[in-house]
């Protein structure tokens, strides 16, 4: 059955099935091309009559993931110029005030989308919530830093939606005061960010980081070799106006060259920090949307007066290292080697070979690096908030998934169709969702997003320094006070 719904914009009409209605591909912007490329979002313009909103809207322009993640990661690419929309689904038009989940997908702000069937939201909307995934500008068109005056338009246009909600979220039984933000991996990191800016402040009550945190971002200095490196291999300058020139499959096809070439030609002196984090576009330190780096910010005290529900993957870094085989090419020199690069020195390395004795040394380096990119960073967010007027949460997830003979373990990524509770949504081609988990600790993992959303508590005790409190999803669900405390330990000073 279809529903008519008047927006800011004009009338959309959406689908009603099973008790929950969605609407998709609503643009929350204008399109970012043409004159508007490269720069930041302006509103859309009124449409006259209804708009259909049946079906998912055009994705920002992406390369494909490289092998062999294309085959375990669901990358929908949508063609059309209106990218900045979101999809929303509620329980009823009719409904009023109820909370509101906004997602921003993951992809090393590069890839992603709204439209990816995991986020699927009908059954967040089922359980009382109006769900809301969103796109943004990825790659250069989103992240480019070109000391101009312009840049983080990929935050931007996250702010850009965030307003939308504001505006909108009213008429599809939404209550703008109630807006939780979520994300996972980029995404995640983007809501670090968002949590560091006064221009979001007001925007959200709630904050949700799944595997990404606030210390992801580029110096200027980093991100404007960024865009050197770029506009040579284009054999452009390095100025908006040619880039804006660029055709954009061509700029997308060179930008997802370069971002290969950190990893496969390591060079401190040419890549600064993306030498580790192998990101060539983050949130950039630009001191005017993002003035100073977002975990400073937050130790400051910025967004103290929102809820915070943040947490990692037990095996985070077997996703990157088991497809591609690197798991077991990894020997005790490399593990050596990349705790050199970490900052550790051989007694804290061995704290890791003790712990992990009876493992492979792939899955050493595995833990030091999931360690370094995702789960100290987590616990400094948290140890950042501890005089906050709003609560902090920590929880790991330990599921183990049976993929690739069971090397992969609880790895990023791997709780998302839990979350969403969408362990029965077929993914576009196989992706990690494939494996059938425990519909129970869906079930459970989804209740206690749910509970944050609806009242900023997941139902377990805040983090806290002085008893550590980690809400464990699978592997037998439980409580644990600070776990793995010796591994947090040697990170101090270091991460």
């Amino acid at each position: 059955m279809e529903t008519i719904v008047n927006t800011t914009s004009g009338m959309i009409r959406g689908l009603e099935l099973a008790g929950v209605v969605s609407f998709k591909g609503i643009p929350y912007a204008a399109p970012p091309f043409g004159k508007n490329r490269m720069y930041p979002p302006l509103p859309h313009s009124s449409w006259e009559g209804v708009r259909d909103c049946i079906d998912y809207g055009p994705t920002a322009p992406k390369g494909p993931y490289e092998s062999p993640f294309d085959k375990i990661l669901p990358e929908p690419a949508i063609a059309g110029e209106e990218c900045l929309n979101l999809n929303v689904w509620t329980p009823g038009t009719e409904a009023k005030d109820l909370p509101v989940l906004v997602w921003i997908h993951g992809g090393s702000f590069l890839n992603g989308s709204g439209a990816v069937s995991t986020y699927d939201g009908t059954n967040f909307a089922r359980d009382g919530v109006v769900c809301v995934t969103i796109n943004y500008r990825l790659g250069a068109d989103g992240f480019l830093f070109l000391d101009d005056g312009i840049s983080n338009l990929g935050i931007l246009d996250q702010l850009a939606a965030l307003r939308w909600v504001q505006e909108n979220i009213a008429f599809f039984g939404g209550d703008p005061h109630k807006v939780t933000i979520a994300g996972e991996s980029a995404g995640a990191m983007s809501v670090g960010t968002l949590l560091s800016l006064d221009a979001a402040k007001g925007l959200f009550r709630g904050a949700i980081m799944q595997s990404g945190a606030a210390h992801h971002y580029l110096s200027a200095v980093t991100a404007k070799k960024v865009a050197g490196y770029l506009a040579e291999a284009l054999a452009i300058e390095p100025v908006r106006d040619q880039f804006r020139a660029v055709e954009v499959d061509r700029l997308v096809k060179s930008t997802s060259d370069l971002a290969s070439q950190p990893q496969a030609k390591p060079d401190l002196a040419k890549w600064g920090e993306i030498t580790l984090n192998l990101m060539i576009f983050e949130p950039t330190v630009d001191a005017t949307v993002i003035k100073a780096p977002p975990i400073e910010s937050i130790r400051a005290g910025a967004g103290d007066d929102v809820a915070v529900l943040i947490g990692t993957n037990r095996q985070e870094f077997n996703f990157f290292s088991v497809p591609t085989g690197v798991y077991e090419a990894i020997n005790s020199a490399v593990v050596a080697f990349g705790a050199m690069a970490f900052g550790l020195d051989a007694d804290k390395l061995a704290v890791y070979q003790k712990l992990l004795a009876d493992e492979p040394q792939g899955e050493v380096f595995s833990q030091m690096a999931g360690d370094w990119f995702f789960r100290i960073p987590a616990i400094r967010l948290a140890e950042a908030r501890q005089d906050a007027k709003a609560n902090t949460y920590l929880y790991e997830f330990q599921w183990q998934s049976q993929m690739f003979d069971g090397r992969l373990g609880a790895c990023h990524a791997l709780e998302l169709p839990f979350v969403f509770d969408t362990l029965g949504v077929l993914s576009e081609g196989i992706s990690l969702a494939f494996v059938k988990g425990p519909q129970e600790l869906a079930e459970e993992m989804h209740s206690s997003w749910v509970a944050f959303i609806k009242n900023l508590d997941p139902g377990w005790d805040t983090y806290s320094t002085d008893d550590r409190t980690v809400r464990i999803f699978g592997g037998g669900s439980r409580i644990e006070k600070d776990p793995r405390g010796e591994t947090r330990e040697i990170w101090k000073g270091l991460r």
